[in-house]
């Protein structure tokens, strides 16, 4: 029997298990398909809520001790796995802000570096920007991550480890039960036990715990992007406007998105979507129309009440902790809320107040 069991084998999970692996616990990690390919592979990677100024102190204390971390995890997975997870801290350039004087007392209320810039400078960072804009925002310690790799580098490092066991195309049944004692879960290759369990299932985790009668307000919202295959330097920094972004990846790859659907578990892209994501991509970088789309891809974020994750041990039951409901922050949070959770679980001091995010 393992010390601890992970249901989720996305970020959230994975991260988990790593940290309570690096601090000598043994860690089964079960997941319904395959590690990190579901909303963690989905995202765009960008180290920071789009509009961190409008966000509350619950969200922004987990995204400031989150966003120093992924140069370290991103340089030690390289280290360790040969996987380089692609950390580009190239800045961040806002375009058209209605709400600029709102940000600019939100970072120096919190000291980050934000500025408004003129069109010279703009253009002089981003010169293939879309034409007309007078003066843009401009962040430059955000940094973003290729997601796919991520999961990717998290996953064979946890493969390396030896008091880790991975459970993939596992699909959890339901929770091992006795009396108000969780021991585990049923899967379809049989119960797996451990002396405690923890749901990371992302949209995922409502069902689960309502089968004990536990309420978990997470649902899942689709989320639709699509990918420009453009030549190197096309685009340098992440660029936002009206609620949309173009991501450079490190070989020229342009990612663009998102949608925002209330349509429950359907995970279908559309060509609605993808003329509207190609649109706001040229709105964003005219030159994207030469290149062509190559992929379109959906996935479904665990939408939360203000988007507030609920982190920490699961009322009336021994031995159930939860950590979901990350929304559209999923990569953003993961370092804190992990470490948030494993600090409770081991004993340690939590690295922020816990109480924002209990389960009540």
């Amino acid at each position: 029997m393992q010390d601890f069991l992970i249901v989720g084998g996305g970020v959230i999970g994975m991260m988990t298990a790593l940290q309570l692996a690096d601090a000598g616990h043994s860690v089964a990690l079960v997941e319904r398909g395959q590690c990190g390919r579901e909303a963690s592979w989905a995202g765009g990677g960008i180290v920071s809520p789009l509009y961190p100024w409008r966000y509350s102190k619950a969200i922004s204390a987990l995204s400031s001790w989150s966003e120093g971390r992924y140069p370290e995890l991103a340089g030690r997975l390289f280290e360790e796995t040969g996987i380089d997870p692609e950390y580009r801290q190239k800045g961040l350039l806002y375009l058209r802000v209605d709400d600029a004087d709102r940000a600019l007392r939100w970072a120096r209320d919190v000291a980050k570096p934000l500025a408004t810039i003129g069109a010279e400078e703009l253009y002089a960072r981003e010169p293939n920007a879309a034409p007309g804009f007078d003066d843009a925002l401009w962040m430059p310690t955000l940094g973003s991550i290729r997601n796919p790799r991520l999961v990717k580098a998290l996953r064979a490092r946890l493969e390396r480890m030896t008091q880790v066991e991975i459970h993939e195309r596992c699909e959890v049944a339901g929770l091992v039960r006795r009396g108000s004692v969780i021991e585990g879960v049923e899967t379809s290759a049989g119960a797996i036990r451990a002396g405690q369990t923890i749901i990371c299932g992302g949209a995922w985790s409502r069902g689960l715990l309502a089968d004990i009668g536990v309420e978990l307000a997470v649902r899942p919202v689709k989320g639709q992007m699509i990918l420009f295959k453009a030549p190197a330097g096309l685009v340098e920094r992440v660029v936002l406007k009206d609620g949309r972004y173009v991501i450079p990846r490190g070989d020229g790859r342009v990612l663009a998105g998102s949608t925002l659907e209330e349509v429950g578990f359907d995970k279908q892209t559309t060509s609605a979507a993808l003329e509207s994501l190609h649109a706001s991509a040229l709105s964003i970088i005219p030159q994207l129309a030469r290149c062509p789309v190559e992929q379109q891809w959906a996935g479904l974020r665990p939408g939360s009440p203000d988007g507030v994750p609920t982190i920490g041990a699961v009322p009336g039951f021994d031995g159930l902790h939860v950590n979901a409901g990350h929304y559209r922050n999923g990569l953003v949070l993961a370092p804190a809320a992990t470490r948030l959770l494993v600090d409770q679980l081991i004993g340690c001091e939590p690295i922020v107040d816990p109480a924002p995010y209990r389960l009540i």
